[in-house]
C-alpha cells in the first residue's frame, strides 16, 4: 500500500508537470483542443449523414452506431489521457536518458508509460461521459445486469489498451522506433469506431481475437445492448488478462535486450 501511494505521489507531481508544459501555450493548446473537438464531431457527422441514405448498418440502428462511436472516444480519450507519456519514449531511448529511469527506485514501466497525463484530453472527457450516459439512456430497456457487463468490459477495454501501448513501449527498447509503431496502433484501434461486426471475415475474427480490438471496444457497447452473453463476457475479460500478461513479458524481455548509454 506505501509502495502505491508512492506512486501515486509522483504520478500526480509529474502530471501537473505535464499540465504546466502543457498549458505553457495557451493558443497552441487551444488550437489543438478545437482540433480534437473538430475531429470527433466530423466523424458523427459522417455516421449520421450515412444513416440518412440507410436505416441500419451491419444490422445496428443510427442511435446504437453512435453509441458505439462515444464508447469508443470514452475508451480512446482515458488511455490517451494517462498514456501520453509513451509518445514521449523514442528521446530517452536514443539519448540515454532512459538509463536514469531503470536507476531510480521506480519501476521504469510505470515512468515510461504514465510519466503524465495530458490536459487537453482530460477536457474532452466530460463530454465524452455525458454524451455515453445520455445515448446509452436512449436505447431502450437497459438491466442493470448490462449495465455491470459494460462497466467490466470497459474496464477491460483500458486493459487491453494498456497493453497495446506496453508493446510499444517494448519495441522502442527493441528498435528505438515509438512515433511509427503508436501511429499504427492509433490507426488499428480506429477501426474500431464501428462495431467489428460491420467488417467481413477473416478480418472481423483477426480484429476480435488476434489484434483484441473489437474486445476492446466493441464488446463494451454490445453488452450494453444486451447482445453479448455472460460467457463471452467472461471470456472477454480473460482475453484481456491474458494480452496484458503477454505484453508484460514482451516488455520485460525488451529489457533484458537493452543497451544503455554507458555500454
Amino acid at each position: 500500500m506505501k509502495r502505491l501511494n508512492l506512486y501515486i505521489r509522483i504520478w500526480w507531481k509529474l502530471t501537473v508537470s505535464s499540465f504546466m508544459i502543457s498549458l505553457t501555450s495557451r493558443f497552441n493548446a487551444g488550437v489543438f483542443f478545437v482540433g480534437k473537438l473538430l475531429r470527433f464531431l466530423f466523424f458523427l457527422l459522417f455516421l449520421i449523414t450515412i444513416f440518412t441514405r440507410t436505416e441500419t448498418l451491419a444490422g445496428y440502428s443510427s442511435h446504437q452506431m453512435i453509441f458505439f462511436y462515444l464508447s469508443f472516444s470514452l475508451v480512446d480519450t482515458i488511455a490517451q489521457l494517462f498514456f501520453r507519456e509513451v509518445y514521449r519514449f523514442r528521446p530517452l531511448i536514443v539519448s540515454g536518458d532512459f538509463d536514469f529511469a531503470l536507476v531510480k527506485p521506480m519501476s521504469p514501466l510505470l515512468r515510461a508509460l504514465v510519466g503524465g497525463a495530458d490536459p487537453l484530453d482530460l477536457g474532452m472527457l466530460p463530454l465524452y461521459i455525458a454524451a455515453v450516459i445520455y445515448t446509452g439512456g436512449r436505447l431502450g430497456d437497459i438491466h442493470g445486469v448490462n449495465v455491470v457487463f459494460y462497466i467490466l468490459l470497459f474496464i477491460n477495454g483500458l486493459i487491453i489498451s494498456t497493453g497495446f501501448h506496453i508493446l510499444v513501449l517494448a519495441l522502442g527498447i527493441l528498435a528505438t522506433e515509438v512515433d511509427h509503431a503508436i501511429m499504427i496502433f492509433r490507426d488499428v484501434v480506429s477501426m474500431g469506431r464501428i462495431p467489428t461486426d460491420v467488417y467481413h471475415e477473416p478480418l472481423r475474427s483477426i480484429m476480435t481475437f488476434v489484434i483484441p480490438v473489437g474486445v476492446m471496444m466493441t464488446f463494451p457497447a454490445k453488452a450494453l445492448m444486451g447482445l453479448l452473453s455472460p460467457w463471452m463476457t467472461l471470456f472477454s475479460i480473460a482475453l484481456g488478462l491474458l494480452f496484458l500478461l503477454l505484453c508484460l513479458k514482451v516488455w520485460h524481455y525488451a529489457l533484458t535486450q537493452y543497451s544503455s548509454a554507458s555500454s
